[in-house]
């Protein structure tokens, strides 16, 4: 069976997306047999994004602590990200913005167009990535709804028995 879809145990694919900080953005560099994860997030608009990302920023450094290297990126424009930054408290989370909508589709993230005032006329729905420091996908969890994410302390203690225990990648058949 042949898949176009980015898939666990394939390289992955790039993401082109500027850095909330200028320039490129980049996936925090993961530590030595760590996983760099990153979360795709619908953007300022979203309520359950702003909680998750929130979280995130300030669970950054146990995950670091764990071997994990976090980051976040949206398709948001940087109007959309300016006011983010002014909402959300990012601490010092690695996030990017302007993601572009052939690398959402790289990533067969699910896309979703403006329904209400609040939305950007397009955007990405939530996915978080997985990748190995040698860029190869360990693991996908792709959304078309903002509902329903893994909770942060589950995934970090998941992806830290996965570590301990050396756990080969699955679903790749």
């Amino acid at each position: 069976m042949s898949h176009k879809t980015p898939m666990p145990g394939k390289t992955a694919p790039a993401i082109d997306a500027k850095s909330g900080s200028g320039g490129t953005f980049t996936l925090s560099t993961a530590p030595e047999g760590g996983f760099s994860v990153v979360f795709f997030y619908r953007g300022v608009h979203c309520p359950v994004c702003k909680t998750q990302i929130h979280e995130l920023a300030q669970e950054e450094a146990v995950f670091r602590e764990a071997g994990i290297a976090v980051s976040a990126v949206s398709m948001d424009d940087e109007e959309r990200v300016a006011r983010q930054r002014d909402e959300w408290d990012l601490g010092d989370l690695t996030f990017g913005h302007a993601l572009t909508e052939e690398s959402a589709r790289a990533w067969w993230l699910y896309l979703s167009d403006k329904a209400t005032d609040s939305e950007p006329a397009r955007f990405a729905e939530p996915g978080i990535a997985v990748i190995r420091p040698d860029g190869v996908i360990y693991a996908l969890y792709l959304q078309n709804t903002p509902f329903a994410r893994p909770h942060l302390e589950n995934l970090r203690k998941g992806l830290g028995f996965i570590m301990e225990n050396d756990c080969p990648v699955r679903g790749m058949a």
